[in-house]
């Protein structure tokens, strides 16, 4: 790999690619990290394999992590339902899963340590979102300092920046950022409750955020819905 680094977390959805092409034009040589973690939209990844492709990432890891043995979310135990057509009906929905966000960030974290990055990327969102406490400022604030005082990196002179570009941006912004940057929406995929094929379901928190964004955007949405 060539140049600056920086681990972005990419799951295959719309915001994490165009996290990806923002590092990407900040001059970064992109290493992706994907989590298979038993969700039940696993068809992300098929997307953060094809995303990557198209945006030129030095390096694309996915990272098996067993989510389903803690459970707690509607994403991780099929005994719950993902709820419809229900965005901003509820506090904190079901979809969330317990201390995603962290435990994704300390495997960035540790895998930016290994490649020698010093920036780490996601997607966290905190105006058209569902409400989770680990897409917020404070959280990204509280992650930095915590990864500034537990890495040798940090110990030995080279501190950590975690980088939440989108996360003061909608939806609509969102997309339009990433038109400009040339991202492929078509291939990111952003469902919680799929059809095997991929097929999204149209009614999720999920789904109904991105029908809204590509339509305050004023941009064709490529999505397929059931």
């Amino acid at each position: 790999m060539e140049g600056k680094r920086a681990v972005v977390l990419l799951s295959g959805g719309l915001d994490s690619a165009t996290v990806a092409a923002l590092a990407r034009a900040a001059g970064f040589s992109v290493c992706a990290l994907s989590f298979d973690y038993g969700q039940r939209h696993r068809y992300e990844l098929t997307a953060a394999k094809d995303v990557a492709a198209h945006l030129g990432v030095a390096e694309h890891r996915v990272v098996r992590l067993d989510l389903r043995a803690i459970g707690g979310s509607a994403l991780t135990d099929d005994a719950w339902a993902v709820p419809k057509d229900s965005l901003g009906k509820e506090g904190i929905p079901v979809t969330y899963v317990p201390a995603r966000n962290t435990i994704f960030l300390a495997m960035a974290l540790g895998y930016a340590e290994t490649v020698g990055a010093s920036d780490l990327y996601f997607g966290a969102n905190a105006l058209d979102y569902s409400g989770y406490p680990d897409c917020r400022p404070a959280f990204v604030e509280a992650f930095e300092r915590l990864a500034n005082v537990a890495t040798k990196a940090a110990d030995e002179g080279r501190p950590f920046k975690v980088h939440a570009p989108l996360i003061r941006m909608t939806k609509a912004e969102i997309i339009r950022a990433g038109v400009a940057l040339g991202v492929d929406y078509a291939l990111t995929h952003s469902c919680y409750d799929p059809s095997p094929d991929g097929t999204s379901c149209g009614h999720c928190d999920s789904c109904l955020l991105r029908k809204r964004g590509f339509a305050e955007a004023g941009v064709p949405d490529p999505t397929r819905y059931a």
